[in-house]
């Protein structure tokens, strides 16, 4: 089986999204989402103002050339090779998630939200698993909004190989519990800041740990244990590289942008199939289709595609205030959604030194 992480193309043979000023921009994406019923459809780039990271910088390449994600069959392997992916996978993610947990929602998390309180964009797709645009919508972590689909999943919740589902703040801990030198180890890093790069799903760019993976024990999943089973196969509720995403969501995301009138894409490069082809279907059906996004994607070569290219964050609240003029003050969950969202810079983190003996 030949499984290759998705690439977008560098070079397009089409001409640059044409120069538009912030003030020019707010005008054509507020007059694009005005007349409602819009789907959205979201990437990392959205989540990069809540200081997690984006994959891709703003020439379309990977921003850590070392990345090597792990494959569906890895992490599912119960052979001997597949133990050591799985010590891999969670101890990365052990030191990674944290980030994740502790982020909060940035404008336009809030901004978007509020597009869906006042019904104008009632749909919203996110390739996003940090569950933030859940939390926009004043909801915890894990718990979940119907009107937003999570196309890739959520790392809020993981479940063993035989269904047995844990919230992740539950597992984080029985990590801890298994693993007290490194605990103490990402205590350090936080205590310190010299904390590794964390990735969108999760993961960290460390790559200075060598034969450490071995020492990480990944725990046994103890409903299991009560039902006389030996397992530790954990997976977080996320699709990874070589994993299909279940049908019921690809059928949701299509009927998504079936039942809009038009699509809005926002903060990423579409690199992944599962949500270019959303935009190819918006557009075999003639719906006015919007990308708003930082450098190159892979809808490039789509003519009927309109691209602006700018970060969301300099233009989003704005355009909101003009689609919804009055509502925006004057409905009061509107106006708080509209001052709401936390702007945090990502640091240039560096990796530790030396891992724990």
């Amino acid at each position: 089986m030949r499984i290759s992480v998705p690439t977008i193309p560098l070079l397009s043979t089409r001409l640059p999204a044409p120069h538009r000023s912030i003030e020019e921009a707010v005008e054509r994406v507020a007059d694009f989402l005005f007349p409602g019923n819009v789907a959205i459809l979201t990437g990392a780039g959205v989540s990069v103002d809540s200081g997690i990271r984006a994959y891709r910088g703003s020439d379309g390449r990977y921003m850590n050339p070392n990345y090597k994600p792990l494959f569906y069959h890895q992490l599912m392997d119960e052979s001997e090779a597949g133990h050591a992916f799985r010590q891999r996978y969670w101890l990365r993610s052990y030191l990674g998630y944290p980030t994740i947990r502790d982020a909060l929602p940035n404008p336009t998390h809030f901004a978007l939200a509020a597009l869906q309180h006042a019904h104008v964009a009632p749909r919203l797709i996110t390739q996003n698993v940090d569950g933030l645009h859940h939390r926009a919508l004043n909801l915890s972590p894990g718990t979940k909004n119907e009107n937003i689909l999570e196309l890739h999943g959520s790392l809020h919740h993981v479940h063993c190989k035989h269904g047995h589902v844990v919230d992740r703040t539950t597992f984080q801990n029985w990590l801890s519990a298994a693993n007290p030198q490194w605990r103490a180890f990402a205590d350090e890093t936080e205590r310190t800041g010299n904390k590794p790069r964390t990735n969108p799903d999760g993961d960290v760019a460390i790559e200075s740990l060598g034969t450490a993976y071995s020492t990480f024990i990944v725990p046994q999943c103890p409903t299991c244990l009560l039902e006389d089973r030996i397992n530790s196969v954990h997976k977080p509720e996320v699709i990874f590289f070589g994993e299909s995403i279940p049908q019921p969501v690809k059928e949701r995301s299509f009927r998504d942008v079936e039942d809009a009138d038009r699509l809005f894409v926002i903060g990423t490069t579409l690199a992944t199939y599962s949500a270019f082809r959303l935009l190819k279907r918006a557009v075999e059906l003639g719906k006015p289709a919007l990308l708003l996004n930082v450098g190159p994607s892979r809808g490039d070569g789509i003519e009927e595609i309109e691209r602006i290219d700018m970060a969301s964050g300099l233009v989003i609240r704005d355009v909101v205030k003009a689609v919804l003029g009055t509502t925006a003050s004057e409905d009061p969950v509107v106006a708080r959604m509209l001052q709401s969202g936390t702007v945090k810079s990502i640091d240039d983190d560096a990796e530790p030194a030396e891992a724990p003996k």
